[in-house]
């Protein structure tokens, strides 16, 4: 059997290449995505465990003017569109900002949470305290929010605060990057403070974001214009969350288990997005590891355990009544 170092629970791009892990090329993700449409902000929604950390991680190390990414992506197909790469690479001020921590017992906790998610991000940016282009009410709203003691108003127009400055700094369109945005709404569902939440989190949406859920009809992002939703019904991006049959091949040949597929495909290869099949990729990565320890391993579902069920009990305690009129936000 192959021993290629197969990553589990890792969704650094960098640290992915820079390690030598296994990776399958979805490079190709990039070059879509810039060719799709001039949409201001794109809305990807997949299950959890479905890759989207890391294909945000992808495009943050792509686009980042602050990196030099050039050998993470040789040898990845992105890295063939000459053109695409001389425009794009490293050439665009980028922030990739993560909600997955945003929860608490009640309002207050999980508010605090954002807060300081906030003021980490800041300190990242601290150089834009030193620029001749901020002047002294932005760069004293920068130190409150750097410092966590920033109004709410000022945490709900932190993103958009930030983006401008760094977009004065560098003379150049910011790309923002936001991941997990359904976590603090769905954990706010299952504890009593939705609508004080969805306050904060409606303020600061922007650019390219991903999550799990599909608010009903997007109204959280309601004041943004040239929207687009992709979802695991439209054919756009599918085959970059998820494993294809083609990929799980490719993945069962370099690791010595071709004689797997039967079992791979009877467990894991249960999704049908747009007009493809694809295999839950965290399945597949975990068998995979199992296997390199223990040939005789079963499979088993690895996925069903990765997170809680809340919003899905939510769904059901509204069911009594008009669930849609319920729903939509």
């Amino acid at each position: 059997m192959g021993n290629p170092n197969i990553p589990v629970g890792i969704s650094d791009f960098k640290e992915i290449r820079e390690n030598n892990n296994y990776y399958i090329d979805k490079s190709g993700f990039i070059s879509e995505l810039l060719t799709d449409g001039a949409a201001k902000v794109t809305l990807i929604t997949r299950p959890r465990r479905f890759g989207k950390t890391l294909g945000m991680s992808m495009l943050y190390y792509f686009f980042n003017v602050r990196n030099e990414s050039q050998k993470l992506f040789e040898g990845l197909e992105i890295s063939r569109n000459h053109e695409l790469c001389e425009k794009w690479l490293n050439k665009w001020p980028t922030i990739f900002l993560t909600f997955k921590d945003i929860d608490g017992l009640d309002f207050a906790s999980a508010y605090d949470q954002l807060v300081f998610t906030i003021s980490d991000l800041y300190q990242k940016y601290s150089f834009l305290l030193e620029s001749e282009e901020i002047d002294e009410e932005d760069r004293k709203r920068f130190k409150l929010l750097k410092s966590g003691e920033g109004s709410k108003i000022l945490v709900i127009r932190s993103l958009s605060l930030l983006m401008r400055l760094l977009e004065n700094y560098y003379h150049k369109q910011m790309i923002l990057l936001i991941d997990e945005y359904d976590v603090p709404i769905a954990k706010a569902s299952s504890k009593g403070y939705y609508q004080q939440m969805l306050e904060i989190i409606r303020g600061m949406m922007s650019t390219v974001i991903t999550g799990c859920l599909q608010i009903a009809k997007e109204s959280i992002f309601t004041g943004t214009n040239n929207f687009v939703t992709d979802t695991i019904a439209n054919t756009g991006f599918n085959e970059y969350f998820g494993f294809t049959q083609q990929e799980v091949n490719k993945i069962l040949e370099d690791t010595g288990t071709v004689q797997y597929a039967k079992q791979m495909k009877e467990w894991y290869d249960g999704y049908h997005m747009g007009e493809i099949d694809v295999y839950c990729p965290w399945d597949v990565m975990n068998y995979l590891r199992e296997l390199q320890r223990n040939p005789k391993a079963q499979p088993v579902s690895y996925w069903k355990n990765t997170s809680g069920n809340d919003i899905i009990r939510l769904f059901i305690d509204y069911a009594d009544s008009n669930i849609t009129e319920k729903l939509e936000i």
